[in-house]
């Protein structure tokens, strides 16, 4: 190998991470190298699980003794050696649920430039004194508008939200609100010793009662007679009787509003969010933010209003003042010298994110509302904006969510990253950005233990020759989706003056008993219009009710519906069930995981209950659940890690050191099931289990499902926590392919290929296909061309993002939009379908 080998690349010798068989291979650096094979195949492993973490182990070590004392618990990657690997950034897709309080601004450091802006070089009234930066901020006591606590939004909880049929009684639990069971008896007989008549009607009560019920912040402790009716209840008090014990009175509204701020049950906390109402605050009108800090402007606006414009037209605003063209003719040289320093620097961030399209998002957009394409190409806007030099960026599907014609600006913003002197390592299965490679390393052959290999490291070209590459039989122009004769839809159903985000009174008409794909540029409004509207229409008709979102510690997590226009007008009767498979985690926690969310580890734990060693020894089938106290390791409460809390560092989990991570105690896993423990079955791959029980047919039915949306190569005990928004998908579209077929159900779903290589893309299709063939509607928003070149139906909505974005550009059957001149996918999918 010649000295110019080595020094341009990274050399990686005897990598074993996960399912790595002992693998060298030579990376080039500053380059764009593109890391490709089936989902599972072990691209991640080497690309993050390897390189990244090694890049990151050894800058930990260049830092101070004491930082390293913090890090012992970093795992060290399996790999005999990493030859001439340089300090690495990882840009992955964001896995767990942001804060509401996190917005585009914050992530992209946007805000902290305005709140500067508008402190020092913006317009004051006279005669107020200079407010400081953190002034601007409603994250903070000094800027928080004092009333909503910088929410925007005030909660509160009123009789028609209590109360839900005021012709009961209390004893018949008029009081909504209130707990049930045992806390709620406890309050009504409370009420029965003050006296108040529990039996008559709510709105036969006397309006002050009623208040007092509802809205006092009273509590006083009274004797409760548990048991006796009213009348023997007077009884005893006057008799100056013993009673059951003293009882604490609390209002309903009380109860409500300290259940939401104080409880720490998530489940608590959606119970009560149901009997609150959300008004916009009558003292900032939902601007956040202190009256002081509202009365400074910057080009006429104040900073919430300034915060809601999109990119684009701040930009438009701003450049004047950046390039010395504008000013405010009250300032003073230095205000007019520190507005044009602060704009320019504002203004060149933004290019960036215009350049990578997403100049319709507005800087105080909340960051659960973005899809996880639009958050990575925030951070990579901030990492492009930072001029790093002679670093490898790791990332990780960059084209997520990316529209064709998107992903060509992205790499664009990937080349100048190149030119800036820095390497890029992208794990990637769009097409587009694998031809744009400089250099192509292909993990496989397949996913898995049957993964782990380097199929090919070499220039893009050499790839066509290599015999057992997935990868190698779709990309450089051979992938093309089978032309179809497109289904006749059996109706049709009509959504019309949907409006909502940049949705106008949208009227839009969805064939029913087919396979239809929505499709458009990133921002255009697809998700508002399926994931949102569609969705939210077709549950209030069916009386199904949403997966609310999961409350978070903060009480401005959406509580109120989002009002929007819109309503369905036909072809609703046709449809009986709604199924939306959503990228949302399927558990919060490590306990969640594949085997228990799709009901496959009940059935498990059945067999093993079954064996002569747990029969004689009288277990359960509970016996063998990690969540029961029975059989789990106490060190770890059946977690099979041990959290340990860092200061000032986010928290890391170590395996248990009693179980070694096994979850169970050592008696339960004496019991084996022809030499495996109920552990092993944990930490068996889905290909591996299927192997295993394929003569149990319940179980080797869910595990098949489970094969053939392209999860072969998850562990079935694998946390939900460490599942991709795509894995977590897949994971609810086999839970719901393993219940019988009814036929009449929407299955709505939106980009169910994030993270598919195009061999397991055509495997889902078979999938969703088989689910329209059994008499079902299904409904994809999608960017993925040989899905939409599949489908039956298109809507193409667009033609942009954000305000240049939600209309029906067109839609038809595939050839029809193909052939249409004004929309962004038409080139796209024409190349598709002709090739």
């Amino acid at each position: 190998m010649s000295s110019q080998h080595k020094d341009g690349f990274v050399q990686v010798r005897g990598a074993r991470e996960h399912n790595l068989k002992n693998i060298d291979v030579d990376i080039p650096r500053d380059a764009l190298v593109v890391f490709t094979g089936v989902s599972g195949s072990g691209k991640s492993s080497l690309a993050f699980g390897t390189l990244y973490a090694e890049a990151q182990r050894r800058y930990l070590e260049s830092v101070s003794p004491y930082a390293r004392r913090l890090f012992h618990q970093l795992s060290v990657p399996a790999v005999d050696s990493i030859d001439g690997l340089p300090p690495a950034v990882a840009l992955q897709q964001q896995r767990g649920t942001p804060t509401t309080r996190s917005s585009v601004g914050s992530v992209t450091t946007l805000s902290n430039l305005f709140r500067m802006l508008y402190s020092r070089a913006g317009h004051y009234l006279p005669h107020r004194p200079m407010l400081y930066a953190e002034s601007f901020s409603y994250n903070r006591i000094e800027g928080a508008c004092p009333v909503c606590h910088g929410l925007g939004r005030i909660y509160d909880a009123t009789e028609e939200s209590m109360v839900h049929d005021p012709s009961l009684s209390i004893r018949e639990r008029a009081v909504t609100a209130w707990p049930t069971a045992w806390q709620g008896q406890n309050l009504r007989d409370i009420l029965v010793t003050m006296g108040y008549d529990v039996d008559r009607p709510w709105k036969d009560l006397p309006k002050k009662d009623r208040q007092w019920i509802l809205f006092t912040e009273e509590q006083p402790t009274v004797p409760v007679y548990a048991g006796l009716t009213p009348a023997e209840t007077k009884r005893a008090l006057k008799a100056k009787m013993e009673p059951s014990y003293q009882g604490t009175f609390t209002s309903a509204r009380r109860y409500v509003m300290e259940t939401f701020t104080k409880s720490q049950s998530a489940m608590m906390k959606k119970r009560v969010s149901a009997y609150m109402l959300s008004t916009e605050c009558s003292m900032c009108h939902g601007k956040r933010l202190r009256s002081d800090a509202l009365d400074v402007t910057f080009a006429g606006l104040d900073l919430s209003d300034m915060g809601n414009q999109p990119m684009k037209s701040i930009r438009a605003l701003l450049a004047p003042f950046a390039t010395g063209k504008a000013s405010d003719e009250t300032h003073t040289p230095e205000k007019v010298l520190a507005a044009k320093t602060i704009t320019k620097d504002i203004v060149s961030r933004l290019d960036v994110l215009i350049d990578l399209g997403l100049g319709y998002l507005a800087p105080e957009r909340s960051t659960p509302t973005l899809s996880p394409g639009e958050l990575q190409r925030l951070r990579l806007a901030t990492q492009l904006h930072s001029n790093l030099f002679g670093v490898v960026y790791v990332l990780d599907e960059p084209s997520a969510g990316l529209h064709p014609s998107d992903t060509r600006t992205l790499l664009q913003a990937l080349d100048s990253l190149k030119q800036a002197g820095n390497s890029l390592f992208v794990v990637e299965h769009e097409v587009d950005v694998i031809e744009h490679a400089d250099w192509i390393v292909d993990v496989g052959p397949r996913a898995g233990t049957n993964g782990g290999e380097i199929l090919y490291s070499g220039k893009p070209d050499g790839l066509t020759h290599v015999k057992n590459s997935e990868t190698a039989k779709y990309v450089f122009g051979r992938f093309h989706a089978q032309p179809r004769t497109p289904r006749e839809p059996v109706g049709w159903l009509r959504l019309e003056g949907v409006t909502r985000n940049n949705l106008d009174a949208l009227d839009v008409a969805l064939p029913l008993g087919v396979f239809t794909s929505v499709t458009g540029v990133s921002g255009s409004g697809k998700s508002t219009l399926i994931s949102q509207a569609l969705v939210e229409l077709m549950s209030e008709h069916l009386g199904q009710s949403l997966d609310a979102p999961e409350p978070d510690d903060d009480p401005s997590a959406e509580v109120a519906p989002v009002t929007t226009g819109g309503r369905l007008a036909g072809g609703q009767e046709k449809i009986r069930r709604l199924v939306q498979v959503d990228q949302k985690p399927i558990g919060r926690t490590p306990r969640s995981n594949m085997a228990t969310y799709t009901g496959l580890f009940d059935h498990v734990r059945k067999l093993y209950a079954a064996t002569p060693m747990a029969r004689s020894r009288r277990y359960d089938a509970g016996r063998f659940s990690f969540n029961v106290a029975k059989g789990r390791c106490e060190t770890c409460q059946g977690e099979g890690f041990v959290c340990v809390e860092l200061l000032f560092l986010p928290s890391v989990y170590s395996p248990c050191p009693t179980c070694n991570g096994a979850r169970f105690n050592a008696k339960t896993l004496e019991v084996m099931l022809r030499g495996k423990t109920i552990a092993d079955v944990l930490g068996m791959t889905v290909e591996a289990a299927h192997a295993f029980f394929q003569d149990d047919t319940t179980i080797e039915r869910a595990l098949r499902i489970l094969l053939e949306v392209g999860l072969g190569y998850l562990r079935l005990g694998q946390p939900a926590t460490e599942l991709s928004g795509g894995e977590a998908q897949r994971i609810k579209l086999a839970t719901e392919l393993q219940r019988p077929q009814r036929g009449d159900t929407l299955y709505v779903l939106d980009e169910p290929t994030t993270g598919l290589h195009p061999s397991d893309v055509e495997r889902l299709m078979k999938q969703l296909d088989g689910l329209v063939d059994a008499g079902n509607t299904v409904v994809v928003v999608e960017h993925d061309m040989y899905v939409v070149a599949s489908s039956d139906w298109v809507i193409d909505i667009g033609p942009g993002a954000g305000d240049e974005g939600g209309k029906v550009v067109t839609a038809g059957t595939p050839a029809h939009v193909a052939s249409h001149k004004g929309g962004k996918t038409a080139p796209f999918l024409a190349k598709f379908r002709n090739g």
